[in-house]
């Protein structure tokens, strides 16, 4: 039965050409105008790192003065830790894994000849990095942690770095110049690209952002290496102009993996009873019940990283779509009761109103189909627009398995919802009445 209405829709769709392609045109381009905005909003609120997230957290204290101004910047300096709180809390060792991290950017040399020089963005991270987030080795491995306490020169380099300095990417016991230091190569890391970057500071770029080498935090700090993101100073040392290890100066971000529901609970209140030792010992002014957990998913929502003129543009273009689906069903209306006749002699010969009713759901769910190759098609060309506009989001805007799906459920949907009353309609014209006319 389902072949018969198939050829009797096909039959329609062929008889009046130029209506049909007006459908599959509008449908067409509601749905790729929606597609694309919801592609958009979908990578943007992905979950980074989907086979792990349940198991990450990011600790928050509040070390802040009760009378610190934020001055209209909307930076809230205590979304990142100071130094003293963050090795407090690495040497606590309360979670499965912990690190403590921060984003920089150094100039580095080639080795062969005749190449430029060129910035390279990367992390300044404790050893428990890589296991903690599961980054993936494709040479050598991380440091340990004896090579974070005695300051070690050494760097782990993503393989896109490692060809373009060495030519290759097995270099693992070669030497890597970046900045003003030398630096052994212990480890490369094959493509690893959590988009969100979720682990960076909130003030960067953390859909444009790619990590391209791994150094220790204690030789960033040794060192003084420039660091990427908010520094924020409050108090006497914002004054003095405090050192990185500075108990007044926040700029690390810090994150741990805890795998149960009590070990959550326990480090939470691990968090509050540290606040407390703190304000006890004159430091922190605040409650201690300030201090937060998030977890992965949480602290994304925290960020509030979808820009304002996705949501705007996400809005208008299902509007467009609202008005392209009330132009369908005035099509679909007007081409269903103009085939009355020929209804009502299907009616006549023993069709009841549900045939009718499937045999023009079939023909809209037709037009439906065709209306999302054609959306599909617009949806790509959007997106192929919207990575080459100037936001850090734009790199990320690419269609996944579920949205190409979605897309061909969306416009069925769309078109059959759309039928709906124009194939009401037209089962509810009386057989007896369009005989006798005709």
């Amino acid at each position: 039965m389902f072949a018969y209405y198939m050829d009797l829709a096909l039959r329609s769709l062929k008889r009046n050409p130029v209506l049909t392609a007006l459908m599959v045109l509008a449908i067409g381009l509601g749905i790729g105008a929606s597609m694309t905005m919801i592609t958009v909003l979908h990578v943007m609120t992905n979950d980074p790192l989907p086979e792990r997230s349940t198991h990450l957290y990011t600790p928050h204290l509040d070390p802040l003065p009760l009378d610190y101004s934020h001055g209209g910047s909307g930076i809230d300096p205590s979304d990142n830790l100071t130094w003293p709180d963050a090795m407090s809390l690495l040497r606590a060792h309360r979670g499965v894994h912990q690190a403590a991290m921060a984003g920089g950017t150094l100039l580095a040399l080639p080795v062969q000849s005749g190449l430029q020089a060129l910035y390279a963005a990367g992390r300044y991270t404790t050893a428990d990095f890589f296991a903690l987030f599961g980054v993936p080795f494709e040479y050598g491995a991380g440091w340990s942690a004896a090579d974070d306490t005695a300051g070690a020169r050494v760097v782990v380099l993503s393989d896109e770095l490692a060809r373009k300095l060495f030519g290759r990417a097995d270099v693992v016991g070669r030497t890597a110049r970046l900045g003003e230091l030398d630096y052994r190569v212990v480890g490369v890391v094959t493509r690893w690209d959590p988009a969100p970057q979720f682990y960076a500071d909130s003030t960067g770029s953390q859909f444009s952002d790619i990590d391209t080498f791994f150094l220790p935090l204690s030789v960033a700090v040794n060192e003084d290496l420039p660091v990427s993101g908010n520094e924020s100073g409050w108090g006497d040392d914002e004054k003095t102009g405090s050192s990185k290890r500075g108990a007044a100066m926040s700029w690390l971000q810090f994150w741990v993996q805890l795998d149960t529901p009590a070990q959550v609970a326990d480090y939470r209140q691990y968090l509050i009873n540290y606040s407390a030792q703190q304000k006890a010992l004159g430091r922190f002014q605040r409650p201690p019940t300030n201090a937060t957990l998030f977890g992965l998913m949480d602290w994304l929502a925290h960020q509030n990283l979808v820009p304002n003129d996705v949501h705007l543009q996400l809005w208008l273009a299902l509007g467009f779509l609202f008005v392209c689906m009330v132009n369908i069903v005035a099509l679909l209306l007007a081409k269903f009761l103009r085939r009355s006749g020929e209804i009502s002699v299907r009616r006549a010969l023993g069709a009841r109103r549900r045939d009718i009713f499937v045999q023009l759901g079939v023909e809209s769910a037709l037009i439906g189909v065709a209306g999302g190759t054609l959306g599909l098609a617009i949806a790509q060309l959007g997106l192929w627009s919207v990575r080459h506009r100037p936001g850090d989001y734009a790199r990320i805007a690419q269609m996944d398995p579920s949205m190409l799906a979605g897309t061909f459920v969306l416009a069925v949907l769309a078109s059959v919802l759309a039928g709906l009353l124009p194939a009401w309609r037209a089962c509810r014209v009386a057989p007896a009445l369009q005989l006798k006319a005709s």
